[in-house]
């Protein structure tokens, strides 16, 4: 919502303050279209030529992410604490053969299904059924420290992948001033080939011109530069739901009282989706 806002202000201010200070729109919103294919199309054609058909489907991914922002609210972060938790007293009190079921079907676990938002998210439910499985396998005996490790690496190995849209926003950002100079360049070539018509014919086609550089500054800098850090930190936000599994999971494994494991779930939430402490421990211990 605030993205489309913010793009709204940005071409009223933009546009809105070039007439209210006496210019005339109508030869600049002529070139708009002409400038826009080459930039454009020249910023597309790169893209494709770059990634590959799952990166450039991330790319789209990541104007979604702009515009809807993150995924997950301080709901869910209640829920994964709470499932998560679940998971490791039945482990502690019930045992490794108890929970093998819960880890190796969790679409048929009846904890599971308490939490159906976070069912849908396959990377979440990997990192936990992948690192419980580990703990079931060996019996409850591996070493906290090696566990955290494993998950780190998972962690950091999908938010590699997860991040990148961002980096592609950013990139083309990058580009585009660039690019902007590449239609100018043309424009003033195709001026060139006119040298013979009148000044006012001239004036109106430097002008033309130079609109492209134009574009490929307000396009960077104004749009797809913020974009990109807007869809870096939906990405990031979205991100710290893994790290709460992650502190859950270690901080139990390591035998640690309740209020404990609670801070340490806590502590890596953003201070906007972070649940009271008292909502935590009450909703854990009626469980």
């Amino acid at each position: 919502m605030f993205a489309a806002i913010g793009l709204v202000v940005l071409l009223a201010m933009v546009f809105g303050g070039f007439a209210i200070t006496g210019g005339d729109l109508e030869p600049v919103l002529h070139a708009v279209p002409h400038e826009m294919l080459i930039i454009g199309g020249a910023a597309i054609g790169a893209v494709i030529a770059g990634n590959s058909m799952k990166e450039i489907k991330q790319f789209g991914g990541g104007f979604a992410k702009v515009f809807k922002g993150p995924a997950y609210k301080k709901q869910d972060f209640l829920d994964v604490i709470f499932l998560v938790s679940s998971l490791m007293k039945m482990l502690r009190t019930d045992g490794p053969v108890a929970l093998e079921a819960h880890v190796e079907d969790p679409k048929s676990s009846s904890i599971f299904a308490e939490y159906p938002r976070l069912l849908k998210d396959s990377t979440l439910v990997h990192l936990i059924t992948d690192t419980l499985r580990l703990v079931v396998v060996s019996s409850g005996t591996l070493d906290p420290m090696a566990v955290e490790d494993v998950m780190d690496n998972a962690i950091k190995t999908h938010h590699h992948d997860a991040i990148r849209p961002a980096d592609m926003l950013q990139n083309m950002a990058d580009s585009l001033p660039a690019l902007g100079i590449v239609a100018a360049v043309l424009g003033v070539v195709k001026t060139m080939g006119s040298i013979d018509k009148p000044p006012a014919i001239l004036g109106g086609m430097i002008g033309s011109a130079l609109v492209g550089t134009f574009l490929g500054i307000l396009l960077a800098y104004g749009i797809f530069g913020p974009f990109a850090g807007r869809c870096k930190q939906v990405i990031e936000s979205d991100a710290a739901i893994y790290h709460v599994v992650k502190q859950i999971i270690i901080a139990s494994l390591n035998g640690h009282p309740l209020p404990l494991v609670i801070e340490a779930a806590r502590s890596g939430i953003t201070h906007s989706n972070q649940p009271a402490f008292a909502d935590v421990f009450d909703g854990m211990r009626s469980r």
